[in-house]
């Protein structure tokens, strides 16, 4: 696996929300143990919100409470902050996808 054992940082401005370290993949998605910091736990119920939404499949909801994630944090990947992501965050595990171009929104 390409990524694997990569450390992903998901910060807000220049601090720290929590480590990915990936251990799994199935394309287009990466996933691994998340590791958070003690800032984390200001945006975790930003998380549990939008996971919930999605297993509920309202998807509105879930477009508006994850604009709310990408609007105010960053993915860094190893060799930087990549332009867009979507990134969910379960207890202890984290998938997301990523792109270094906006997403296309149609």
């Amino acid at each position: 696996m390409a990524f694997g054992g990569e450390v992903w940082r998901l910060v807000r401005r220049e601090e720290l929300l929590g480590e990915i370290v990936i251990d799994g993949s199935d394309f287009p998605w990466l996933e691994g143990r998340f590791v958070p910091a003690p800032a984390f736990a200001a945006v975790k119920p930003w998380f549990d919100e939008s996971l919930a939404l999605l297993e509920a499949d309202e998807t509105e909801r879930f477009d508006a409470a994850y604009d709310r994630i990408a609007d105010a944090l960053s993915l860094v990947a190893p060799s930087g902050p990549v332009a867009e992501f979507l990134l969910h965050i379960e207890d202890d595990r984290a998938w997301f996808r990523w792109s270094d171009e906006p997403f296309d929104e149609d």
